[in-house]
């Protein structure tokens, strides 16, 4: 019988003074006990430390320091961390109500149960003004092959609990990158392939858009360098897509806004992943013929 797991929450934040404060609280007033928080600021120069000094009793570890960047933050976080399953946020983002980790643990120790590592729920991209933009979030079925295969990201990182061993396994995050580090991972973790637990309609965190991954053409060369060192496929049509998104981004975000150009995002995420999942189908069909 597996006990209640000790779940982590570790933290990244450089100058996060304005949404810090929320994250904190989201952290700290969920229904779930056996948590813990982990802060690494980046040597922030705003107020982030004197927030996170007054609330160090809600905080189990906490350092302010200047760093290499988000991996680097989250990779020296694990070395304190204790939980059993561990999610990562930045500081604009936050858990999205008070009973996410106690709704998420029965799937947890379900999935520890079966030698799963890593359980995840959808995520709620908000503005500023806390409007929802769109929610992110797929069935593994699609998420493994649109990570693998097709060589896009259409994860949300926020929304995701690894169990320890699998950094155990396949290490930490490759601090060489800047935004993409977490789809590296990913790729270590499964490329081999693995499973992993959707909780649909269960959304676990909101997202405030404008964070480092506005940045697509980066995120789209970091994605070719990840499957790149990892010996996969790197020119797909799917990728192609995705860098001719990332070249017109700015354009469309002037034109038609940045709601709508997230609402279009969403829809061309979901339209690539079927359109690939489709051909998928054809295929098999085929070969059992």
């Amino acid at each position: 019988m597996f006990s209640k797991p000790l779940i982590s929450v570790i933290v990244a934040v450089y100058n996060g003074a304005k949404t810090l404060q929320r994250c904190i609280d989201s952290v700290s007033d969920q229904t779930y006990p056996n948590k813990e928080l982990i802060i690494i600021d980046g040597g922030s120069t705003d107020g982030t430390v004197e927030i996170i000094r007054s609330n160090q009793d809600k905080i189990t570890y906490w350092q302010s320091e200047p760093d290499n960047g988000i991996y680097h933050a989250w990779n020296k976080a694990l070395g304190h961390a204790s939980g059993d399953w561990i999610c990562f946020l930045g500081s604009d983002d936050y858990l999205w109500n008070k009973s996410v980790l106690e709704e998420m643990v029965p799937y947890m120790i379900k999935a520890e149960s079966q030698d799963i590592r890593m359980v995840y729920g959808q995520v709620a991209r908000v503005t500023e003004d806390d409007e929802i933009g769109c929610v992110d979030g797929f069935s593994w079925e699609y998420t493994w092959r649109s990570i693998i295969i097709d060589g896009i990201c259409t994860f949300t990182h926020q929304g995701m609990f690894h169990h320890r061993s699998l950094f155990e396994l396949f290490g930490r995050f490759d601090e060489s990158f800047k935004i993409a580090g977490d789809y590296e991972l990913l790729i270590r973790a499964f490329k081999e392939g693995g499973d992993a637990y959707f909780i649909d309609e269960l959304i676990v965190a909101g997202m405030q858009t404008g964070g480092i991954t506005t940045n697509c053409i980066r995120l789209v060369k970091e994605t070719a360098k990840a499957r790149k060192n990892n010996r996969l496929r790197v020119i797909t049509i799917p990728w192609i897509i995705s860098l001719t998104w990332a070249i017109c981004y700015p354009f469309l975000n002037f034109i038609i806004g940045g709601r709508n150009v997230r609402y279009l995002v969403n829809f061309g995420k979901r339209l690539v992943m079927y359109l690939s999942y489709r051909k998928k189908v054809i295929f098999e069909h085929k070969n059992d013929q």
